[in-house]
Order: C-alpha cells, then structure tokens, then sequence
C-alpha cells in the first residue's frame, strides 16, 4: 500500500507536499502521447516548409512573404519548444525547477503574443495591397517590413514580461502542491491580456478583411460593367461569383480558426474569472491554442501556389542543386 502512494506523487520523498499524478490506463496515456507527439511534429514540418521555401528562393523574398515567414518563425518555435514541454506536462509533474518553469511561461507568452501580432500585420498588408494597390510598392516596402517584424517581436517581449513581471518574481506563488508550474493571469492583467491579445486583434483582422472583400466584389463588379458582350458577360458574372464565393470561404477559414482557437482560453476573462494556464487544469484548452499555429501554415500558405511548387523543390531535394535559389517559383505576380 506505501508503495502504491508513493507511486501516485511526483516526489515520493515528499508526500505531504508533493502534487498526485493523474493515474490514466496505460493504452489511453500512448494514445494521448501519440496523437500529441504527432500534431507537434506536423506543426514543425510545415513551419519549417515555409521558413525553408521563403528564405532559400529569391524570388519570394517579398513585404508580404517576410510577414509570413515571422509567422512560420512563431508558429515553427510552439512546435518545436513548447508543445513537446506541454506533453511533459500531461503527467502533471514539473520536475525542472521554478527557474525552467518560469522561462517556459514567458517564452509560451512571447510566442503566442508574435504570431497574433503577425496575423494582424499580413491582414493590414492585404488591406493595403487590394484597397490601396497604386501606392502598395511606394508604402509597404522590404526595410518597412522587416522594421515592423522587428518591433513585433520586441513589444511582445516588453509587453508580456511587464504581464508576467509579479509571475516572474516568484515562479511558485500559486502552486498548490510541489511538483506544479502553473501560472495565473488576476482579473487586471487578465483583461488587459484579454483585450491586447485578443478583441483588439480580432477587430482589426475583422475589420481589415472586411474592407477587402468588399473592395474585391466592388472591383469584380467594376470589370462586369465594363463587358459589353453578353456572353463574355455571363462568363464574367461566374467568374465574379467564384472569386467572391472563395474570397469569403478564405477569410471566413481565417477568422473562425482563429476565433475557435483563442476562445476557450480567454474565455475566464470574458466572464470576470482570473485565466490560470496550466496544462494539468485545462490540457485541452493550452493543446487547442497551440494548434492554430499548426494550421496556420495551411491557412497562409498552402492557399499560395508558390507553396506548392516550392515545397516539391524541397521535398525532391531539388533545392539542392546550384542555383536553385534562383528558380522561377512564382509565374506571375500576385498577392492571393
């Protein structure tokens, strides 16, 4: 009987203060490790896809490409760091110290806060590119670009660490046995959180492609007007109706994977409660937050046929040959 008691705590040497582990079958434990371990490696794949076809080939090295490499870069960092840390944590036992637990959470929070600073600024890119498309070249070039991922970064640092800052001055404050790292956001930094990360982005990606979808069916109805022949005509009219239908399919893709992911986890603060993010009290909740950054490489970049074509280069290692940083990827020039 000792010796079953010992086995259901984190640190047997400890058992008045140390945390229980959850004691799930062992077939429901591999599964769970399985299905886990699968999402993170797809998650770092297709990042690493992207970052690869983006960075290697010349011809992609465009404003709008540089905003999705950053969000590759992000999304890239969740799999490959904080996902596998996450399935750790599925025993519910932190055996690496408050110091390790308090670097997880601040990186968990930088990466998070930057790739939701990358969405927003790809929609204001789009948003200049389709609304304002005369002076798109004069506006967003290479240097703005990088200055804006640059400072992306930076106010992600700054700002989760002035978030986390009485987190960080003692890792433990609200763990309640030991073996646990758990972090809690109080109602004040919990609605700030919850209004920086998450109304305010959401309004302007909403916002933002809204005005584009509208400015695309003004300018497909704008071309209509201009046929005179009836059957070009029709032809247009199907045409217009397609390209309306898969510009609303895109961006509703966008906002609802968005919406779905993030939802749940701010969900506390939208009804007054403190947001605790612990993996031992809401796995599924940190699990589906995380996966947005594995379909965000198919939302942003598996709707681009340059993807495709690059991610044949690297797959055939074709990227290997000399030169091939120079190979003609993009047929012709487009932001869609």
């Amino acid at each position: 009987m000792e010796t079953l008691e010992e086995t259901e705590h984190c640190f047997p040497l400890l058992l008045n203060s140390s945390c229980r582990r959850p004691t799930p079958s062992q077939s429901d434990a591999l599964l769970s490790y399985t299905i886990l371990s699968f999402i993170s490696l797809l998650t770092v794949f297709l990042n690493l896809l992207v970052i690869i076809s983006i960075s290697h080939f010349r011809q992609l090295h465009s404003p709008t490409n540089l905003l999705l490499l950053s969000l590759a870069v992000s999304d890239f960092l969740v799999g490959l760091l904080l996902m596998p840390v996450e399935i750790l944590l599925t025993e519910a036992c932190w055996f690496l110290g408050n110091l390790m637990c308090a670097l997880y959470y601040i990186v968990d929070f930088i990466i998070t806060s930057s790739s939701v600073g990358n969405m927003v600024l790809i929609s204001i890119d789009r948003y200049l590119a389709i609304c304002d498309p005369l002076h798109y070249t004069t506006r967003v070039t290479v240097d703005r670009t990088k200055l804006c991922v640059t400072l992306c970064w930076i106010c992600s640092v700054i700002y989760n660490s002035l978030i986390l800052k009485d987190f960080l001055r003692q890792p433990d404050g609200h763990n309640s046995c030991y073996g646990e790292c758990v972090v809690i956001l109080n109602h004040i930094t919990g609605t700030v959180d919850l209004v920086f990360t998450f109304i305010s982005p959401i309004t302007v990606i909403i916002v933002l492609y809204v005005r584009v979808f509208m400015a695309a069916v003004s300018q497909a109805r704008s071309m209509q007007s201009h046929i005179t022949s009836v059957t070009l005509q029709r032809s247009v009219t199907v045409k217009a109706k397609k390209s309306e239908m898969k510009a609303a399919r895109t961006l509703g893709v966008v906002v609802l994977v968005f919406l779905v992911c993030f939802c749940p986890y701010y969900s506390p603060s939208l009804i007054g409660q403190d947001i605790e993010d612990s993996s031992s009290s809401s796995p599924v909740v940190v699990w589906l937050l995380y996966f947005n950054s594995c379909l965000n490489p198919v939302i942003y970049a598996f709707f681009y046929p340059w993807f495709r074509k690059s991610m044949k280069y690297i797959v055939t290692l074709k990227i290997l040959q000399p030169d091939s940083h120079d190979a003609k990827i993009l047929v012709m020039r487009s932001f869609d």
